[in-house]
This record gives structure tokens, C-alpha cells and sequence, in this order.
């Protein structure tokens, strides 16, 4: 057995030393060493010797396997370095070139509107206050003048957790909060942008979800004409020196007097058109006196303190400004939408 070993492995070197492709090389090694090659029949034949000769042979086996093996791997290291060679010869990079650009992002046009805003209102003295989304009873409706069973609160139809946990319906409760945080202490300019949540039908004009900015001012001394002036420089900042506002009386339970306020068509300059549905004018927000008894409630003295506050929906805003027919495509995360506002 030992003669046919030492021919075996005479016979393979042979073979070996004559490859001239991967190919061969992978063919004789399955020859050789492969589950039906000589060496593993004669492994397999090992049992039939007697206890001393079976460590010699084993040793021999060893040995010619060992020999075989280093030839192999000899020669596939290298085809393996050739093949390197080639690669890099034929594959040449020229690290003179631009680099391959990335993908530039775009600022979401809902966060675009809501810094512009926020720009116009510091540059006036305002700070940003910010509030829980998840919010108390108390601080979304009670605080505001809207107690329990007021007919007032079927105007918002609510997503309430428990029953006196919420989504919040409005910024107003970062007003409340902000207010009680002060402790009587003046003047207070504050807005409030964040999300908020209404059980509402999805459509082209409305969401269950959208974003809105509060503005509070409470002061000594404040009257009406200074929310006209504040609200007419906002729009003009927002839409252009151009425009002009209108007050119309309306109702909220949270200010007394109350005023819807429109703004000249950004579309049509005021001349009508489909967009204000040939007004001239397009409602942009509500606004109004802080009513007495929210200041009361907050420690605040209504005969010597008073305020105005206001409150507008940011896609309202965007949809004006970027002229976009549908609320839903700020949501959808559609890239073909995202991408027109890369350059804006």
C-alpha cells in the first residue's frame, strides 16, 4: 500500500506540473483529493490492516495529501495574483475625475413656511414657545373658556385618549401654559408652531393631521389696531409689500372682540380669480382680544392687563404660497413633489 501511495502522489505532481488553467487545476484536485479520488478509497481500505501498519500508512496519506494540497495552492495563488493583475491592468481608474455628486435633499416646504414665519415674527420681538402634543383637557379647552358642555367645544371634534386626555386640538394650550409660567409678569410676544389633531375627513382641503401657528401678545395697552398692524406687516413679509388684509367680525370663545382675517389673492392680486373664487380676498386666519376671563383664569388681572392672539394652519400658508391644489401631497412623501422645492 505504501508503493501505491508514493506512486500516487509521483503521479500527481506529475499531472500538476502540466496545468495550464484554473479549469485543470480544479479538475485534478477533485481527481486527487475528492470524496472518489484514490486517496479516500485507500483511506476507506485502512481498516483491513492490522493495528501496526495502520499508523505508517497513516503517516504516508499524510504525507502525500499534504504534498498534493501545497502543489495546489501553490499554483491557485498564483492564478489568483494574475488574475489581480489583469483587473487592475484592464480597470484603470483615473482618480483625476469629479467625484459621482450626491443626491441633494430639499427642505420640506411645510418646515420652509414654518422658518419663514418664524424669521418675520423674531425680527418683530417674538419668541418661540413650544408644547405637548398629548395634552389635558384643562389646558386645550377649560383654560380657553371653553368649560365642559360649552356648544362651542362641537366645533372641534377631538381625538381624546382618556377623558380628560388628548390630541390637542390647537396651539392655544402653549399660550395657556406660558402664560401661568409667567406669573403676571409682562410684556409676553410669544408664537407657537406645532402639530395638531382633529377628527376630520382626508381631503383635497383638510387632514386629520396639520400644523399650526398661535401668536399671543399681552401687554399693558393693547389694542385692535395693533393686531391689524402686526397681522398686515406678517402678510406683507409672507406675500409681498402689495398686499392688504381685511377684518371681519366673527366668534371665538377664547377673544372678545373676535376677527376672521383675509388677505389680497396672492394669485390674482386682488382682481379675482378661480383660487379666491372671484373675491379678490382669501381667509387666511382667526384672530382677536385675549377674552378677560383666559387672562383671569391664567392670574392675570383683565382690568389692567389685555392681549391679542392668532392663530393660522402653516398648509393653509404653503398652499398659497407654492401654489399646491392638494393638502395631502405634504404627507405623502412622494420624491416627484419633494424635489420641486430643492432650489426654492
Amino acid at each position: 500500500m505504501k508503493e501505491r501511495l508514493l506512486q500516487l502522489k509521483e503521479e500527481a505532481l506529475g499531472e500538476l506540473a502540466g496545468v495550464q488553467s484554473q479549469q485543470q487545476l480544479s479538475e485534478l484536485r477533485i481527481k486527487y483529493l475528492g470524496k472518489k479520488g484514490p486517496l479516500t478509497e485507500i483511506l476507506r481500505g485502512m481498516g483491513a490492516l492490522s493495528a501496526e501498519e495502520r499508523p505508517a500508512i497513516g503517516l504516508v496519506v499524510n504525507e502525500v495529501r499534504g504534498a498534493i494540497e501545497e502543489v495546489i495552492e501553490a499554483k491557485q495563488a498564483a492564478y489568483n495574483q494574475a488574475e489581480t493583475e489583469a483587473r487592475l491592468a484592464s480597470e484603470t481608474i483615473d482618480v483625476t475625475l469629479p467625484g459621482r455628486p450626491a443626491a441633494q435633499g430639499a427642505q420640506h416646504p411645510i418646515n420652509k413656511v414654518i422658518q419663514e414665519i418664524e424669521d418675520i415674527f423674531i425680527g418683530m420681538g417674538y419668541t418661540v414657545a413650544e408644547g405637548p402634543e398629548v395634552e389635558q383637557d384643562y389646558y386645550n379647552f377649560e383654560a380657553l373658556n371653553l368649560p365642559k358642555n360649552h356648544p362651542a367645544r362641537d366645533m372641534q371634534d377631538s381625538f381624546y385618549i382618556t377623558e380628560d386626555i388628548l390630541m390637542r386640538t390647537q396651539t392655544s394650550p402653549v399660550q395657556v401654559r406660558t402664560l401661568e409660567k409667567s406669573k403676571g409678569r409682562v410684556p409676553i410676544k410669544i408664537i407657537c408652531p406645532g402639530r395638531v389633531y382633529r377628527r376630520d375627513d382626508d381631503d383635497a382641503t383638510h387632514s386629520h393631521m396639520f400644523t399650526q401657528i398661535e401668536g399671543l401678545v399681552i401687554d399693558r395697552n393693547i389694542r385692535m389696531s395693533d393686531l391689524k398692524g402686526t397681522l398686515l406687516r406678517f402678510m406683507q413679509e409672507l406675500f409681498g409689500e402689495q398686499t392688504k388684509i381685511r377684518m371681519r367680525p366673527s366668534f371665538f370663545p377664547f377673544t372678545e372682540p373676535s376677527a376672521e382675517v383675509d388677505v389680497t389673492c396672492a394669485m390674482c392680486g386682488g382682481s379675482g380669480c378661480r383660487v379666491c373664487k372671484h373675491t379678490g380676498w382669501l381667509e387666511i386666519l382667526g384672530s382677536g382680544m385675549v377674552h378677560p376671563r383666559v387672562l383671569e383664569m391664567a392670574g392675570y388681572d383683565p382690568e389692567e392687563y389685555n392681549g391679542f392672539a392668532f392663530g393660522l394652519g402653516v398648509e393653509r400658508i404653503a398652499m398659497l404660497k407654492y401654489d399646491i391644489e392638494d393638502i395631502r401631497h405634504f404627507y405623502t412623501n412622494d420624491l416627484r413633489f419633494l424635489k420641486q422645492f430643492v432650489h426654492l
